[in-house]
C-alpha cells in the first residue's frame, strides 16, 4: 500500500505530506483547494506526461513521492532492483520502496526508484503492479483488451487458469514446430547452398590437417631455421671456449682446462686442510656441470649442420598452408578448429531429412486438433463467466444510479489461435436499455465511466486486486441515496485493498476509514493538507453539507451520516 506521499511545489500546494492507511481514505475540499493535485502526482508517479503547468508559479521545479510498502516477493520489489534501485526491509518481513518524480519549469523530469535515477518507463511499469487511477479523464485500468481478458480469467476462476495454462503450453509448442517446418520447407535451398559451402570449407581444412598449436610451433622453427649461421657462429664461439677445438690453438687457454688446472692445485695440497679440500671438491661438481654444458653445446651445433635450408623451405610452405586457412576461418589454428567443429555440427542439421518434415507435420495436425479442443472449452468458460461479471456489475451499476445502464462482455471468435486461445474479450457499456452497447469510454461521460469501472472493480477485488485505487469524483452528477450506495461500495472494495478517493459528495466522504483536507488560504494562492480528527470530521462535513461549517444542524445531518457510515 502507499504508506505516504509527499508533493511540493505542485499546483497550489507548496509542501504536503499525506499520511495515508489502509482502507478507505477521501480527500475534500473546496474547489481549487489542490485535491486533483493528490491525483496528479500520483499519476506523475506512473510514468505519465509531464506538464510544466503543474509547477507552481514562481518554483523551478515540482517534486512527488511515494513510500510504498510491499510484501515480500512482490513483483515491484523485483522490477526496482531491476533499475538499480534499493528496497529497505521492515521488521515485519516486508519492504519499503521509495518512487519520485520531479519536473521543472520547462517541463522536462526525472524518474527516481529506491534512490536511484531511471527512467520514465521504469515507474510506468512499477506504477502498473501497485495503483489503478480512475479519473475523470483517464481510465487507466481495465481499458486495454489485454486488462479485460486478465481481469474475466481471474473471475472465471482456477479451472479456466490450469486449462490456460495447458493452452499456453501447447500454443508455444504449435508456433516452434510450425517455424521448425516453415524452415525444412522454405529454406531447403538455402540450406543446400550453405551446406555446400560448408562441405568446401570442411574438405579444405581436412586437406591442410592442420594440429593445435602448430603454427605457433612452425613460427618458432622458422625463426630458428632463419637465423642458422648465427646461432651456429654462437655454439662455435661458446664451445671453443669452454673446450677448446681442433682447428685451433691447443695450447689456448678455454673453461674446461682452466677449470682442471684449479681443481688439480688444490687436490695435491688438500690433505693439508680440510677447507682447501671442500673447495677441490666444489671445484670438480663445477668441472662436472661444465663438461656436460660443452657437450651439449657441440650436440647444439651438429644439430644445427643437420638442419639446412632444405628444412627452412618445408617450414615456411606448411606455414603458409595454415596462414590460408587463418585467412579464412580463424584468428589462430585453435580458432579454425573450433569453426570446424562447429560447422560439422551445422553441417549434420542441414541436410534433406524427408522423415522430419513427415513427423513435424503430423505432430502440428495434432496440435491443431488439441489446441481447437482447449480453444473451444477456454471460450465456453469465458461466456460463461461473461454472463454472470456482467450480471453482477450491472447489479452495482443499478445501486449507483445507474438503473438503466448495462454492462457487456462479448467473447468473439476469432479466425486464428492466439496465446489465450480463439476468441477476444471487449467490455461494452449500454448507457439505458434500447443503447448499442459500445466499448468502455465511448460514449459514457466521465463519471457514469468513473461508476463503471468502481463497480467493475468491486466485483472484481476479491479474484483480481490491485493493491492501491485512486478515484476521482467518481460520484460526479450524483446525490442523495445513489451517493450512499457509492460510498458504501467504496468501503466494500476497502476491505480488499487500500482506496483514495476524491470527492465533493459527504455521503461518500463519510464512509472513509481516514478523511484528508485540503485547505486554501484566503487568497486561494497556497494550500495545505491536514488529516481530519473525528470533530474535524464533523465540521468538514457540515461544511460539505450546507456550505457553513459551524451551522449546528448541518454538524448534526454530519454526526448522523457517520454514524449511519459506521463511523462513530
Amino acid at each position: 500500500m502507499i504508506e505516504e506521499i509527499h508533493l511540493r511545489d505542485l499546483g497550489v500546494i507548496t509542501d504536503a505530506r499525506l499520511p495515508l492507511e489502509p482502507g478507505f481514505s477521501v480527500l475534500t475540499g473546496e474547489t481549487g483547494a489542490g485535491k486533483t493535485m493528490v491525483v496528479t502526482a500520483l499519476g506523475m508517479l506512473l510514468g505519465a506526461r509531464s506538464d510544466a503547468s503543474s509547477v507552481r508559479n514562481g518554483a523551478s521545479s515540482a517534486l512527488a513521492e511515494a513510500v510504498i510498502k510491499l510484501p515480500a516477493g512482490h513483483r515491484a520489489i523485483g522490477l526496482a532492483d531491476d533499475a538499480g534501485g534499493s528496497t529497505e526491509e521492515l521488521e515485519d518481513g516486508s519492504y519499503e520502496l521509495l518512487l519520485a518524480r520531479t519536473v521543472n519549469a520547462s517541463g522536462r523530469s526525472r524518474a527516481h526508484v529506491g534512490g536511484v535515477s531511471a527512467p520514465i518507463g521504469t515507474l510506468a511499469d512499477i506504477g502498473h503492479t501497485l495503483v489503478a487511477v480512475h479519473g475523470q479523464s483517464d481510465q487507466l485500468r481495465l481499458k486495454s483488451s489485454a486488462e479485460q481478458r486478465h481481469a474475466l480469467d481471474s473471475y472465471a476462476g482456477k479451472k479456466l487458469g490450469r486449462l490456460l495454462a495447458q493452452y499456453e503450453k501447447n500454443y508455444e509448442r504449435f508456433k516452434q514446430a510450425a517455424g521448425e517446418l516453415r524452415d525444412v520447407r522454405e529454406n531447403t535451398r538455402a540450406r543446400a547452398l550453405e551446406a555446400q559451402t560448408l562441405q568446401g570449407a570442411l574438405a579444405e581444412i581436412d586437406s591442410v590437417n592442420p594440429l593445435e598449436g602448430e603454427d605457433e610451433a612452425l613460427h618458432a622453427e622458422s625463426q630458428k631455421l632463419t637465423n642458422v649461421e648465427s646461432l651456429r657462429l654462437a655454439a662455435a664461439t661458446a664451445s671453443a671456449a669452454l673446450a677448446g677445438t681442433e682447428y685451433g690453438d691447443a695450447d689456448a687457454p678455454n673453461v674446461l682446462g682452466l677449470l682442471d688446472s684449479a681443481r688439480t692445485a688444490l687436490a695435491s695440497e688438500s690433505d693439508a686442510d680440510e677447507d682447501l679440500k671442500t673447495l677441490s671438491d666444489r671445484l670438480n661438481e663445477a668441472l662436472i656441470h661444465i663438461t656436460d654444458i660443452a657437450e651439449e653445446v657441440s650436440a647444439y651445433t651438429s644439430g644445427l649442420d643437420s638442419e639446412g635450408p632444405e628444412r627452412l623451405a618445408e617450414v615456411e610452405n606448411r606455414r603458409a598452408q595454415l596462414k590460408g586457412l587463418t585467412r579464412k576461418y580463424g584468428a589462430d589454428i585453435a580458432e579454425v578448429l573450433a569453426w570446424a567443429e562447429e560447422s560439422r555440427a551445422r553441417l549434420d542439421t542441414l541436410g534433406d531429412d524427408p522423415a522430419r518434415q513427415e513427423t513435424l507435420e503430423a505432430e502440428l495436425r495434432e496440435l491443431r486438433e488439441t489446441l481447437g479442443e482447449q480453444a473451444r472449452t477456454l471460450m465456453e468458460l469465458r461466456r460463461t463467466a461473461a454472463s454472470k461479471l456482467a450480471a453482477a456489475v450491472s447489479e452495482e451499476l443499478t445501486a449507483l444510479a445507474m438503473p438503466n445502464a448495462s454492462l457487456v462482455v462479448k467473447v468473439d471468435e476469432t479466425e486464428k489461435f492466439n496465446r489465450f486461445g480463439k476468441d477476444a474479450v471487449t467490455f461494452m457499456l449500454a448507457p439505458h436499455r434500447q443503447a448499442v452497447p459500445r466499448p468502455l469510454g465511448k460514449g459514457a461521460s466521465g463519471g457514469e465511466l468513473s461508476r463503471v469501472m468502481l463497480a467493475l472493480e468491486v466485483v472484481l477485488s476479491e479474484v483480481d486486486p490491485v493493491p492501491t485505487f485512486i478515484f476521482d469524483e467518481v460520484d460526479s452528477g450524483v446525490g442523495g441515496k445513489a451517493a450512499i450506495e457509492i460510498g458504501r461500495r467504496l468501503a466494500m472494495l476497502a476491505k480488499n485493498v487500500q482506496v483514495l478517493v476524491v470527492t465533493h459528495l459527504p455521503q461518500v466522504a463519510a464512509f472513509a476509514d481516514q478523511h484528508i483536507l485540503v485547505l486554501k488560504n484566503d487568497d486561494a494562492s497556497l494550500s495545505k493538507v491536514n488529516v481530519l480528527s473525528t470533530e474535524e470530521r464533523v465540521v468538514e462535513l457540515a461544511r460539505m453539507l450546507s456550505g457553513h461549517d459551524q451551522s449546528a444542524s448541518a454538524q448534526e445531518h454530519a454526526r448522523e451520516l457517520l454514524e449511519a457510515a459506521g463511523q462513530l
